[in-house]
């Protein structure tokens, strides 16, 4: 009961505050002081330039805008803070530098609002670096107040969901979403000086492919036809590959419908590249020397630490084969296990669900799943997946069981996707089959026969290395992020009742 009283306090205040900011911006405007007729405010310098550079900026004029965030004082002289996207710096602002009326308009200012200030640059007696201002102006007048306590779990929804309140008022946040795109353009710049071209491919396709996951579907009304986000951009990228463009790559959203959790959003983003005259070891190479580039260059080192676990990106990762893995983990070696009967007999003993209907390499790869993929902190290549799983990979010469196929794993995750790429179009067209078989027995992340693509094989594509990478998994690994929804700006979310 004293729960319900103080909940129900809690939006009387709230309601009471809404009313008096709704008043303070009504009155504004009757004294034609509307803050949201400004159109422009010239700002000169960040508070960050100004903090970062007292010594040289000591009494240089300055004008600079942001959000007003705390505010002392209130007798003819007053302090307040302001926050733009590099920092806070603390504003001295006294009536007889802006005027009585100006004062009087500011003292009414509320945290949240945002000001625009001009002054100069000095340190008070407490050493503290601020700005004394001699014009001050509000440029938009906040309407909601900003939260006082916003940490701690029960929060955790409100943050994803107003990600524009969490970036005013966790720093953290905002610098992981600045970090977010200093990976991203060190990534492009890595594979540009390498002398990959970055493309674009469509993101609406009539027939979704080059990856096991179900595609979002709409209709295009004109041509009066099923269209699909795309699943990954893999089977336009490798044309191109036949077109001789030789080394490619995309980075941008990828759309699979499927379920939501600390490692999955329906919407993500993911880099493919292609280069030809390669295989997967030469994708293992780039692999391990992005990431750890990218490290070095992000946080200055390759040994960085993921939520308690020290992880170490240095060249070169371990290397196991699945059958090397399965056996290390469980001590089943399927080199031994000669049918698909024995698979399965052997799963069941282990308490696998597998159907009576799997074949010998869909076992071995339940059993990595369920046995191995959690032992994998340190940065591994688990290579030579078995051809039932890998539609699109070219088989090892000496073990047709097998594909020329490696996946990431790093903290027990997946973090990317790599072959020798299949550019055997008469191959090809037969693991469309068995996949599209699958489909007609109920899986729905099979894949489709695509004549085109087919097509462009027939043509000739080279000897080809593909590579994908989770660009949300990676950046969750170098900001420390223990959710995927931590490092997308807006989450996806299931709207509140």
């Amino acid at each position: 009961m004293l729960e319900s009283l103080d909940n129900t306090n809690e939006v009387d205040n709230l309601n009471e505050i809404l009313k008096v900011r709704r008043e303070k911006l009504k009155e504004l405007q009757e004294n034609n002081k509307d803050p949201f007729n400004i159109v422009e405010y010239d700002v000169t310098n960040s508070t960050s330039q100004i903090t970062d550079n007292f010594d040289e900026m000591e009494g240089e004029f300055v004008s600079i805008a942001g959000r007003l965030m705390s505010k002392r004082g209130m007798g003819k002289a007053s302090f307040c803070d302001i926050q733009d996207r590099e920092g806070r710096i603390q504003l001295y602002v006294r009536v007889n530098e802006v005027g009585k009326e100006v004062y009087e308009d500011f003292k009414k200012y509320d945290i949240g609002d945002v000001i625009g200030a001009k002054g100069n640059v000095f340190k008070t007696h407490k050493g503290e670096i601020s700005v004394k201002v001699d014009s001050i102006s509000l440029l938009a007048k906040s309407l909601q107040p900003l939260p006082e306590k916003w940490h701690g779990l029960k929060d955790v929804d409100l943050r994803y969901r107003q990600r524009y309140v969490d970036l005013i008022v966790n720093p953290e946040v905002k610098e992981t979403f600045i970090t977010r795109t200093k990976i991203i353009k060190a990534i492009r710049e890595y594979l540009d000086e390498r002398g990959f071209l970055e493309v674009e491919t469509p993101l609406l396709n009539v027939i979704p492919g080059g990856a096991a996951a179900r595609p979002f579907v709409t209709h295009h009304n004109t041509l009066d036809m099923e269209l699909y986000l795309r699943i990954s951009p893999e089977l336009y990228l490798k044309r191109l590959i036949v077109g001789g463009l030789e080394k490619v790559y995309e980075l941008g959203r990828m759309f699979r419908n499927e379920g939501l959790s600390v490692k999955h959003n329906p919407e993500f983003t993911m880099i493919e590249l292609y280069e030809a005259y390669t295989d997967y070891n030469g994708m293992m190479e780039l692999a391990e020397g992005l990431v750890s580039s990218v490290a070095m260059q992000i946080l200055g080192t390759v040994n960085i630490k993921y939520q308690d676990l020290d992880v170490n990106l240095t060249p070169p990762w371990q290397r196991l084969s699945m059958i090397e893995a399965v056996k290390k983990y469980t001590g089943i070696d399927f080199d031994e296990i000669k049918s698909h009967e024995e698979a399965i007999r052997v799963g069941k003993e282990k308490g696998l669900e597998v159907k009576d209907n799997m074949k010998w390499g869909e076992v071995l790869y339940a059993f990595f799943e369920e046995f191995v993929e959690n032992h994998l902190m340190q940065p591994t290549f688990i290579y030579d997946y078995p051809v039932e799983i890998s539609p699109l990979t070219k088989r090892k010469p000496d073990r047709p069981e097998l594909t020329e196929r490696f996946e990431i794993f790093i903290t027990g995750r997946e973090m990317g996707n790599a072959y020798s790429e299949l550019n055997d179009p008469i191959d090809q067209r037969e693991r469309f089959i068995e996949q599209m078989k699958k489909r007609e027995e109920g899986d729905e992340e099979a894949n489709m026969i695509d004549e085109d693509f087919i097509n462009a094989l027939e043509y000739g594509m080279p000897p080809t290395g593909g590579l994908g990478i989770g660009i949300d998994r990676l950046i969750m690994l170098l900001t420390d992020s223990y959710s995927i929804r931590d490092v997308l700006l807006f989450p996806t979310m299931k709207p509140k009742a």
